[in-house]
């Protein structure tokens, strides 16, 4: 009897000399393993997924930002030509056209193109060193407006009209209208492919969540042993996810980053050369606003949302499988 009571007696002490467990350590000891490999697999996936989808948006605020400078440049000017005709004096009929285009309300400046200046805008087309003394080659007028102010172009033309019958204005609506379709083309199909890349996340996530409930499902059995919820256990692979939707986001959003601080730098590097000079032409400096990098840091947020929105969504359905 009394080596029993030593029994329960030395039973006792163990479990009082047993080490325990601090509370705020078992809290942060994680369900999820952190460096398992579907984890790093699931980071690149979002990694590139972001860096597509922000140089797909970066691409398009540049294009968005050129194609705004083209029109309001094209906007703020008016071509006027005047063609040579038989029995009539073409310097003459230019200088009449300047000064019916001054008295116009809303113009600012008018220039008058010499004979010339007017021959070099044909040399692309035609080459240097050709006479064009016998072609009948016209006089343009480049006519500036105010910016902002709208002009009353159908009273430009009867001015010009009245002053040489065979004078045409050109006020380039035709080009700022194709210009304007370019545009909500190319963001129609950068929105496209966003939308392909939530998809295409989404659809990563959903089987990465799959795998690691179905690695995990052990543990999430023995959490529901001891009575663990859903709701609480859905929060640690909640957790899990969010945290490498965000390791990923800031990969490839921080990566897409430097490839336009590293194109800008290479744009200027070009400048003044003939490769720079098509590139400008096409994209303007090739540098995004502030408001750019921070569209490029919102959307690797978003994204990092999206992963942690997608696995939650999942996690209830599984959850519901492995019981």
């Amino acid at each position: 009897m009394s080596r029993s009571g030593d029994n329960r007696d030395a039973l006792m002490d163990l479990g009082h000399d047993a080490p325990q467990v601090e509370a705020r350590a078992r809290n942060l000891s994680p369900i999820v393993p952190r460096g398992s490999i579907a984890g790093r697999a699931l980071v690149a996936v979002v990694a590139i997924m972001t860096y597509l989808a922000s140089m797909t948006t970066g691409g398009v605020l540049l294009i968005s930002a050129s194609a705004s400078e083209w029109q309001s440049e094209v906007a703020s000017e008016i071509t006027i030509q005047v063609k040579p005709v038989g029995g009539r004096d073409l310097e003459r009929d230019t200088v009449a056209v300047a000064e019916a285009a001054r008295a116009q309300p809303g113009i600012v400046e008018v220039r008058a193109y010499t004979k010339a200046e007017s021959a070099a805008l044909l040399e692309p087309w035609l080459g240097t060193g050709l006479s064009l003394d016998d072609l009948p080659v016209p006089r343009v007028i480049i006519a500036r407006v105010v910016p902002g102010t709208p002009i009353d172009v159908v009273s430009l033309r009867n001015r010009v009209a009245q002053a040489v019958p065979n004078a045409s204005v050109d006020d380039h609506r035709a080009w700022i209208g194709r210009m304007r379709s370019m545009t909500s083309a190319t963001v129609i199909a950068g929105l496209g492919i966003l939308a392909l890349v939530i998809i295409a996340t989404i659809i990563s996530v959903s089987f990465a969540t799959r795998g690691a409930m179905a690695a995990n499902k052990p543990i999430v059995e023995v959490l529901h042993f001891v009575g663990a919820g859903d709701q609480f256990i859905a929060n640690r692979f909640f957790r899990h996810f969010l945290r490498l939707g965000l390791q990923g986001g800031v990969i490839g959003g921080g990566a897409a980053m430097l490839t336009f601080g590293f194109s800008e730098s290479m744009a200027n590097w070009f400048t003044g050369t003939a490769v720079g000079d098509q590139f400008a032409a096409l994209l303007g400096t090739f540098s995004l606003r502030p408001s750019g990098y921070l569209a490029l840091a919102a959307q690797a947020a978003m994204i990092a949302g999206i992963t942690a929105w997608a696995s939650r969504r999942t996690l209830f359905s599984t959850l519901n499988d492995i019981e």
